[in-house]
């Protein structure tokens, strides 16, 4: 065999090993969080190009409700959280469409946006669904859910919201206005202003914290999770790259369809996997 040949087969292994949306083997549900958050999803499927069905800050949207059963964690101990998502019949929703390899996507957030952890929770047979989550403070929190009912798949991605209350003494952060961010293994890069409008684009820069480049691995079968909330209303926003990263200097860029409706400061998480360990990045950026 040739060592032209040999290359080739070598570059084309690593190609779809790197595309693959099947996780890493070690640890591939393990999120490494930022120092801040130690301290204190183009979508796929039939109809996920249609405008979400709500904006997360609601439990009620589209004929569908989201009802949470019992009460979140207590601050610092891993918990379950359960609910269920009932239709205009009051009964439970149990078939979905799944979008990036889930059926249904969970978040909770603090209220001031501090703290966000984003959950892939399983469901019983009767319809009720339960994640397991830790969360560091008390506070008041919203759960969120985002999903395709395949009753009405037509209708594109239904985002519900609820609000609750993890009891103790907390002190609401304000948000922090830097778009440039990292973990202390993965740093993002952000522009500090997005443009409004149903058909924009956001380019964010993907490095290591100490300047090197990092090798994106596979996250739900795309290379990066962009979650965000408006910091005033708390809007929900979900977007993701096109394609693969692009070799930009030392990093790389990592390009996102965006649908800003409301214009405003957003804080965003992104999450990517490197070397077999997801990481959460935070940032902030304005829509004008």
């Amino acid at each position: 065999m040739s060592a032209r040949l040999l290359g080739a087969l070598v570059l084309a292994a690593a190609v779809l090993a790197g595309c693959s949306e099947d996780p890493p083997a070690r640890d591939s549900d393990r999120v490494v969080l930022s120092p801040a958050d130690e301290a204190g999803h183009t979508h796929s499927g039939t109809g996920a190009d249609a405008p979400p069905v709500g904006t997360g800050t609601t439990p009620e949207a589209g004929g569908y409700r989201l009802e949470l059963v019992g009460e979140l964690p207590e601050p610092g101990r891993p918990g379950d959280v359960s609910f269920r998502v009932l239709d205009r019949s009051g009964r439970a929703v149990t078939t979905y469409v799944p979008d990036q390899t889930k059926d249904l996507h969970m978040y909770v957030v603090r209220s001031d946006l501090a703290h966000f952890r984003h959950l892939h929770p399983t469901m019983a047979p009767d319809g009720t669904w339960t994640g397991r989550v830790a969360l560091p403070t008390a506070g008041s929190y919203r759960v969120i859910v985002e999903f395709l009912p395949a009753e009405d798949p037509d209708a594109g991605h239904v985002v519900l919201g609820d609000t609750a209350l993890v009891p103790g003494t907390w002190t609401p952060e304000a948000v922090a206005d830097a778009a440039s961010a990292d973990d202390g293994v993965v740093a993002v890069e952000a522009p500090e202003t997005l443009a409004a409008g149903s058909d924009e684009r956001m380019t964010l820069t993907v490095s290591g914290a100490d300047g090197d480049r990092v090798a994106l691995g596979s996250y739900l079968g795309t290379f990066a999770h962009l979650t965000g909330f408006h910091a005033g209303s708390g809007r929900f926003v979900h977007v993701h790259p096109y394609g693969a990263a692009e070799p930009a200097g030392e990093g790389d860029e990592l390009t996102f369809h965006t649908e800003f409706t409301e214009p405003g400061r957003y804080r965003f998480f992104l999450q990517v996997r490197v070397d077999g360990f997801l990481h959460q990045v935070p940032f902030t950026a304005t829509v004008s």
